[in-house]
């Protein structure tokens, strides 16, 4: 979703200006299960990457190891002038830790963001990426001043906005053409389960997939009973069901409780069309993604962030935005889940959350060049 607009700005600039700009598109293989990474090829037109580096799972240590390993000898190859990261997965790291040990410049899209959680593993990635970084391009203000504290040099900042809302903006009528019933029924998780017929403003959807959420049992089990006992009677309940939380529903005992819950709707992980399509009628989300925060600022949809903090504030209630941190607390979220449901869709764009993003990038690579 951050790198498709970005390819197409490089395209769009090629098209109407004599500096050509050369690319070269690096799959690291990080996300190798097909309905989470190939799908969003083809749904968002990205073009096949130039290069696989197939890094496929494992530790934190040997994800990051084995990209470096892999994409030093591309740089070696390629010799590019920038090596340009997006976001703050383990690839994020490993690209910008190898780029700069071999002395090319590096470009962060989406620099900035803290959540001050130091048992985050991504925290860790957006420091040192950040730290390391020659061009940081930040989507919105509260980013710059987190790097103006950490001490970056105003000239290596450039404000652009964020590039998920250029492909949310690029979407989103191709997404509202979807009909709901045909999203549940294409991914069902289960043959034969039955669903209910979706109404706008009527039913919620949750994704759950950090450890902090579904890796202990005295966690996972309240969760489990909250959704099962509460919202999904009040409204059906969509949960597209990430591989992880998956495994520890099993591990746990609590599958069968959550496959026998009526109004509770289990889905493989979906494409990016058939997510937005469902949050832009949600009555609300619950969600530990980063992204989806964004989302459902822009789209208006009242936001449960099951975590104890966010990178992304900006999303937050006091910031303006859709969201509210709940973190894995059962009685802290069912207060929020009741004044969520009171609160009407409301839809927020935070200053150059303008769709047009990732053209900026483009230019603030070339002048820094």
């Amino acid at each position: 979703m951050k790198i498709a607009p970005f390819i197409r700005a490089i395209e769009k600039h090629n098209s109407h200006s004599d500096q050509n700009v050369e690319h070269l598109l690096v799959h690291t293989g990080q996300h190798y299960d097909h309905q989470m990474s190939q799908t969003f090829f083809d749904a968002l037109n990205i073009p096949p990457a130039d290069i696989h580096l197939e890094v496929g799972s494992g530790t934190h240590a040997e994800q990051v190891g084995n990209t470096m390993i892999a994409f030093e000898k591309v740089v070696m190859e390629e010799k590019p002038d920038w090596v340009v990261v997006v976001g703050d997965v383990n690839a994020t790291l490993a690209c910008s830790v190898t780029a700069k040990k071999l002395h090319v410049k590096c470009c962060h899209i989406e620099a900035g963001l803290r959540s001050g959680d130091m048992t985050m593993p991504e925290e860790i990635n957006r420091l040192v990426t950040d730290r390391l970084s020659d061009l940081l391009l930040t989507p919105d203000k509260l980013s710059i001043e987190n790097l103006a504290k950490e001490g970056v040099p105003k000239e290596k900042i450039d404000f652009v906005g964020n590039i998920m809302i250029d492909t949310l903006e690029e979407q989103r009528e191709q997404a509202a053409a979807l009909d709901m019933a045909d999203v549940l029924k294409n991914n069902l998780l289960l043959e034969g389960q039955k669903f209910p017929l979706l109404e706008a403003e009527k039913f919620a959807v949750m994704t759950l997939h950090r450890p902090s959420s579904v890796d202990h049992t005295e966690i996972f089990t309240p969760l489990i009973d909250f959704l099962t006992n509460e919202v999904a009677v009040d409204m059906p309940l969509i949960w597209p069901i990430h591989p992880r939380a998956r495994k520890q529903l099993e591990t746990f005992g609590l599958w069968d409780k959550v496959v026998s819950t009526p109004n509770l709707v289990l889905l493989r992980p979906i494409g990016y069309h058939d997510m937005l399509r469902l949050n832009m009628s949600a009555k609300l989300f619950l969600t530990d993604s980063g992204g989806l925060q964004e989302e459902c600022t822009v789209l208006g949809t009242p936001c449960l962030t099951m975590r104890w903090n966010t990178e992304r504030p900006i999303t937050l209630w006091e910031h303006g935005g859709a969201s509210v941190l709940v973190g894995n607390n059962v009685e802290r979220i069912r207060t929020e889940y009741q004044n969520a449901l009171a609160k009407a869709r409301i839809p927020v764009k935070p200053e150059l959350w303008d769709g047009q993003t990732a053209g900026r990038c483009l230019q603030a690579i070339l002048k820094a060049s």
